[in-house]
């Protein structure tokens, strides 16, 4: 598979919906990732991220126009132990009581599908970063509906160990606009990592599309030592 630059990527489309970044910094020491949630409606709009112990939450940048909350606000980052969970949704948790009771991350998304939300039936995607060791390796996952059809929930997980320096792999919710929106397809996208945390962050952050961009998290593990350093960016400040 061909490595591409996450930051054209995410330019070149104006919605490429909530997206998941895992992979390596080119120095090599850290274990990288990102998440971005975008929105088009109001209510997908009102949303900032917010630290919540160790990971992230999102919530209402105003309370008061606050719509439906079931599918907007949850976790997208908590951590267990040596694990890292990233998702944009609520099985974020799901993972984490999963894998908490010796569950594998697959295993743990066997009770879960994609979003209830008719006609786009937006998938789920998740990713689990294990560091421990002076080793780190991922994985990734999509449960996304049969070319739009309920009926049927199309499971799929990819496992990366020990990950290339400079390399990460990218997984969205959609492959642009549209409506219904279409599925993200294929396995995630071979993508090149660079710069520190702050590069990185300013470089993601600025690829995507300035009315639709809501909230961005990067976080960066030293490989060595576990420690963690986190940025986020809200539209809303």
């Amino acid at each position: 598979m061909q490595t591409i630059s996450l930051f054209d990527d995410l330019k070149s489309t104006s919605y490429p919906g909530r997206g998941i970044v895992i992979g390596r910094s080119a120095c090599g020491k850290y274990a990288v990732t990102a998440y971005f949630i975008m929105g088009r409606s109001e209510n997908s709009r009102n949303r900032v991220f917010v630290e919540d112990g160790e990971g992230i939450r999102t919530q209402a940048f105003d309370p008061s126009k606050m719509q439906d909350p079931s599918l907007i606000i949850y976790a997208p980052v908590r951590v267990l132990g040596n694990k890292t969970i990233v998702t944009n949704g609520d099985q974020t948790d799901t993972i984490y009581d999963g894998m908490d009771k010796q569950l594998t991350f697959e295993q743990s998304l066997r009770c879960r599908e994609f979003e209830p939300d008719a006609p786009n039936y937006t998938p789920r995607i998740s990713g689990v970063m294990h560091v421990e060791n002076n080793t780190y390796n991922f994985a990734l996952s999509i449960l996304k509906s049969n070319d739009g059809d309920p009926s049927s929930c199309n499971r799929y997980t990819y496992a990366y160990n020990n990950p290339k320096a400079g390399e990460g792999r990218f997984i969205h919710t959609y492959m642009g606009d549209g409506n219904p929106l279409p599925s993200f397809e294929g396995e995630p996208t071979k993508v090149a990592l660079s710069g520190d945390i702050d590069e990185f962050t300013n470089n993601v952050w600025n690829a995507l599309n300035e009315d639709n961009k809501v909230s961005l998290f990067v976080r960066y593990i030293d490989i060595e030592t576990g420690k963690y350093e986190s940025r986020i960016v809200n539209k809303n400040n």
